[in-house]
């Protein structure tokens, strides 16, 4: 709610809760963000999103396209920690499959498809990604 009136886009939306949140607070400012949503496709747990099957649920009940202070832009993904290319290729391609397949559903500012970090981004961008996050290239691991 704090962050509504000052951000262009939210990158990691993993929820319908979280959507109408936004959509509320969106709704407040008299403004519409712009949306990705994020899809959990890597083996890991510790990763959040909407499965596959959860969100052509969402899609088909019509409830995302209702709310009309959010923009759904594209979909974000965080592929799985590993060195294996082919898992981590599968999941890009996956995505790029859903991503495809949603495009007519929500028109033509349905143009982003966030994939792809420091370790992987060349591989994302292969695989078709149009955002790549790559904060550690710019600013160095993390301190944990």
């Amino acid at each position: 709610k704090y962050i509504a009136p000052f951000v262009e886009m939210i990158h990691s939306v993993d929820s319908l809760r979280l959507l109408d949140s936004i959509n509320r607070e969106a709704m407040k400012c008299g403004r519409r963000i712009d949306i990705l949503l994020e899809v959990h496709l890597a083996t890991e747990e510790s990763k959040s999103g909407f499965s596959v099957e959860e969100l052509r649920e969402v899609i088909a009940t019509e409830d995302i396209k209702d709310l009309a202070y959010i923009r759904v832009r594209g979909l974000m993904t965080i592929a799985s920690n590993t060195d294996d290319e082919a898992v981590v290729a599968g999941e890009f391609k996956q995505l790029k499959s859903l991503f495809d397949e949603l495009k007519p559903e929500f028109g033509k500012h349905f143009d982003t498809l966030s994939m792809g970090m420091t370790s992987d981004y060349p591989l994302a961008i292969e695989c078709g990604s149009t955002m790549v996050r790559i904060g550690s290239q710019i600013f160095g691991e993390r301190n944990y």
